[in-house]
């Protein structure tokens, strides 16, 4: 957990609020969790705030839909609105560029930021981003497990406790049963049942915004000039580390690090080799 004293804050972002906590001086550096049941930033990052905030200021956001911002977000657009309302609180900071960190969800969050304003993102941290040939492929056990959730008989602890420690991280015994309690109680918000943030993408725009979720179609990528280090679970059971090549491949300036014995929650799980490597790139 972080023992670092968080400053916490909320602001409105074209009508919905966005909370956020924030610690330290130095370059602004913008956490962005990912998109499992239950999450949210303070929670994904708490292993990792206090090693950066020793050399910057560590911004920590509840993404739109999750933790305390405002739930429900643009279903033929999701990628887009949660890029837009992170470069919203930026906006409202007074931050014109900043370094992000993204987790899966977040990940296709900063990533769809840095593709519409280049401008704003001066390097980018991505582990396991979503987006990555996602129409390519059949989708994962991981991911079928996430987005059938809130869906069927609806969800519940043990559907939780399942996407975690069998999908979510490579040893599931290491995840402590309060983890998955916070976030059980998390996901259970009747707000975010109703309108839950990442689901399948339905009716007649499915296969619309399914190709605009995948950044590997989106002709700009390979344009991209953001120094970026993608960080990648060897035992990814969500998002395939094959995505890792793929943007190593494409983007013009990316470095690739596959991270042994750890799953989709790198951060967590290679708390101490993320946090080392994280610092050294950002700091560079």
């Amino acid at each position: 957990m972080s023992t670092t004293t968080l400053t916490e804050n909320t602001i409105t972002v074209g009508g919905k609020q966005i909370y956020f906590a924030e610690t330290g001086t130095g370059p602004p550096v913008i956490l962005l969790h990912g998109g499992g049941p239950g999450a949210s930033g303070v929670s994904n990052y708490s292993r990792n705030i206090d090693a950066l905030a020793k050399d910057f200021r560590v911004i920590v956001p509840d993404l739109p839909g999750y933790g305390r911002s405002s739930k429900g977000i643009e279903g033929s657009d999701p990628f887009g609105c949660l890029a837009n309302g992170i470069r919203g609180l930026m906006n409202h900071l007074g931050i014109d560029t900043a370094r992000l960190v993204g987790n899966s969800y977040g990940g296709a969050c900063a990533l769809r930021l840095a593709l519409d304003t280049p401008d704003r993102v001066e390097k980018m941290v991505l582990m396991g981003p979503g987006g990555i040939g996602t129409t390519r492929a059949l989708p994962t056990a991981g991911l079928q497990s996430l987005l059938a959730y809130y869906s069927g008989d609806g969800p519940s602890r043990d559907k939780l406790e399942t996407f975690i420690r069998e999908y979510l991280v490579y040893d599931g015994d290491s995840v402590p049963a309060e983890v998955i309690d916070t976030r059980y109680q998390s996901s259970i918000d009747p707000d975010v049942v109703a309108n839950p943030p990442l689901r399948r993408p339905s009716g007649l725009l499915a296969l619309r915004t399914l190709w605009r979720m995948d950044f590997t179609r989106d002709n700009r990528l390979a344009h991209l000039q953001t120094p970026t280090l993608v960080v990648w679970g060897s035992a990814d059971k969500v998002n395939r580390p094959a995505g890792g090549r793929m943007l190593a491949d494409t983007m013009p300036n990316c470095d690739l690090l596959l991270a042994a014995n750890a799953g989709h929650w790198v951060q967590w799980e290679r708390a101490d080799f993320f946090n080392d490597v994280t610092h050294a790139f950002l700091s560079a």
